[in-house]
């Protein structure tokens, strides 16, 4: 029987994180919380679950959910976010995986379904949002300041799981365009970091590719109203990311100059 530790990185989670826990206490051989210094009941609530909780101060997506995952003690990792729960069924296919033997190479896939507004959206490009979050302890770690990525010590066969992750992610409207253009903004940041250059055809055509490619042709147009708020609000968010990017580069050019 392989063990499992369930890993999450928390700040002021209170009105999720319980969800969280109840989703995977049935399969969790341990859980870990690492948490930035809430200051609501984020801590008490995981206190009451018996979780092992950890403070530490923010040190970036990559890093803090690095050092969590430092904690584990088990033969493998599942990373969730407090706004994340485990669907039934895929909890019993994550049951079914540990009592199945493994390579040293091999981690887990799910689908990621996002909750709009208490609702659930299958189009937008917002669906499947295919994500890696169970892997052998020590063959992964993370990278990147947005978006954090798995880097693998080794080349990873990957296994598809059945079932969702349930992604709570957007209470309102306001709240989903605050933190696309967030992660805009991060994301126009780290494109500057990794040297990337931007014109103004690719900021003028790289909103409306994402707008039809969004609405039309991964069926947003089908969500109604929902779903032309959000292809709208993705396309602002990426013409966003590249003007914090052009704004960047020219801030640097004229130091140069």
């Amino acid at each position: 029987m392989n063990t499992l530790s369930v890993v999450i990185i928390t700040y002021n989670e209170e009105a999720k994180i319980g969800r969280c826990i109840e989703s995977v206490k049935s399969i969790a051989d341990e859980i870990i919380v690492v948490d930035s210094e809430s200051t609501d009941g984020t801590e008490a609530i995981c206190r009451l679950y018996g979780v092992k909780f950890h403070r530490q101060s923010w040190l970036g997506y990559a890093e803090q959910k690095n050092l969590a995952d430092d904690l584990a003690q088990c033969d493998y990792i599942l990373s969730i976010d407090a706004d994340e729960a485990l669907s039934d069924k895929l909890c019993r296919s994550i049951s079914t995986f540990k009592s199945e033997p493994h390579g040293n190479d091999e981690v887990f896939s799910m689908n990621r379904l996002n909750n709009y507004c208490g609702r659930w959206i299958r189009r937008c490009g917002l669906y499947p949002d295919t994500k890696v979050r169970i892997w052998p302890k020590g063959f992964a770690h993370w990278k990147g300041l947005i978006h954090e990525t798995l880097e693998y010590h080794g080349t990873p066969k990957v296994t598809k799981l059945a079932g969702n992750l349930l992604h709570y992610s957007f209470d309102t409207p306001e709240g989903f365009e605050k933190q696309m253009f967030h992660f805009a903004e991060l994301g126009g940041r780290s494109y500057f970091e990794r040297n990337k250059k931007t014109g103004p055809i690719h900021r003028l055509f790289s909103p409306s590719f994402d707008f039809f490619r969004n609405y039309i042709i991964k069926g947003g147009c089908l969500e109604g109203r929902t779903g032309w708020f959000i292809c709208r609000t993705l396309a602002r968010a990426t013409r966003h990311k590249y003007n914090i990017l052009h704004a960047l580069l020219k801030e640097t050019k004229l130091k140069k100059d």
